[in-house]
């Protein structure tokens, strides 16, 4: 094939979330040389990455749906879209924009893979059965983490359709120590400037278990007094932690920066990077809390075990003994040359493992592949 390969993404919104956030990271290392990328989302109240995905050339397009059911209707809009651009591979995030690039991978006749972000053990029991149902009309399933993809493999044991892991990247060169100022984000918040700061960046989901993260956060200002916290991000669990940090006293420790859509200044502050989740597939903001050189205290939630090696990179507890963070960040908060240490390898792991070179490359490779077949 002479000209280029059009990809067409699926995902139901383009919101702040892990899977959401892939998609402009990775459009700015692809190479436009050989491929064109299109992508379609159905929720148009969550568009923080459509800016970032035009302004690196891709070509967005929404066809709204109020819920799941809906989403599933427009099927026949994305298989048109398909056919009208000719696209030649369609690549679906998500159980539910996954299910509906199915149906329109059977009507346009147009070949379609699809990324798996979680274990399927977290999904709604009508999402997972609809998801596993339909995943053998798909040519190729992509896990982003070993524990995604044994979780797959667990749950479909009639699985034909070819399965392997990717690991998920960030760009290293993007997300770097020392390209902000340290106290820019210190300002706003009136923090001072050696202040240790302590902060994570979530949707408020139920997952993530930010009401948690609040009462260890109130935890560790027992031990160390001078410490803040910033939790960026926002979600529907906002009110209920809003409520938290009232109940605890923290409207002077704990900050709430909001949705934002460039988080480096925010990572270049932050001492420590703390997450609390009880499930993940593999975290990309702890990878770019990683990249730009923050020292990570953690549970060890689904793909976050592959990529901390514990007292090299980060320290970890498991997801049932969370409390040992107020104790891991006490003690980084207090040796700085510890922190300094974990926060150096931390970025190395991420530079020789989990770099967005090679996640896009591992894509392409899958992308040429899978056209060729076709």
């Amino acid at each position: 094939m002479n000209r280029k390969i059009k990809v067409l993404h699926v995902i139901k919104s383009l919101g702040r979330g892990g899977a959401e956030m892939l998609l402009p990271e990775t459009l700015r290392v692809h190479n436009k040389d050989q491929f064109e990328f299109h992508y379609i989302y159905f929720l148009p109240w969550k568009d923080a990455m459509v800016s970032s995905i035009l302004e690196h050339g891709g070509k967005v397009t929404c066809i709204a749906a109020s819920n799941n059911i809906e989403l599933l209707f427009k099927s026949k809009a994305v298989s048109e879209y398909a056919k009208a651009h000719n696209i030649d591979l369609i690549h679906a995030h998500l159980p539910w924009a996954g299910v509906a690039s199915r149906i329109a991978g059977k009507l346009s006749g147009i070949p379609v893979i699809y990324t798996e972000h979680n274990k399927q053990e977290r999904y709604h029991i009508a999402t997972r059965l609809v998801n596993l149902l339909t995943l053998n009309w798909l040519t190729k399933i992509i896990a982003v983490s070993e524990d995604v993809e044994q979780s797959i493999r667990k749950h479909k044991s009639n699985l034909k359709a070819s399965l392997n892991t990717i690991l998920n990247g960030v760009n290293t060169e993007r997300f770097a120590p020392g390209q902000f100022k340290r106290e820019d984000v210190r300002k706003e918040f009136n923090i001072p400037i050696d202040a240790p700061l302590v902060g994570t960046i979530a949707v408020f989901r139920f997952q993530k278990r930010l009401d948690l993260w609040i009462e260890l956060a109130k935890k560790i200002l027992e031990q160390r007094p001078e410490t803040h916290f910033i939790i960026v991000g926002d979600g529907p669990l906002k009110d209920l932690l809003l409520e938290k940090q009232k109940q605890l006293n923290l409207e002077n420790r704990i900050h709430f920066a909001g949705t934002q859509t460039e988080v480096r200044p925010y990572l270049s502050t932050f001492d420590l990077y703390m997450m609390t989740s009880i499930f993940e597939g593999l975290p990309i903001a702890l990878l770019e809390a990683m990249a730009s050189g923050c020292a990570v205290v953690t549970t060890n939630a689904g793909g976050i075990k592959e990529v901390i090696r514990p007292g090299i990179d980060g320290l970890l507890c498991d997801v049932n003994e969370p409390e040992r963070l107020v104790e891991f960040a006490a003690e980084l908060i207090a040796d700085t040359q510890k922190r300094n240490t974990l926060a150096l390898q931390a970025r190395q792991r991420v530079k020789e493992e989990f770099s967005m070179e090679r996640m896009v490359k591992a894509l392409e490779d899958v992308y040429k592949q899978e056209v060729k077949e076709y």
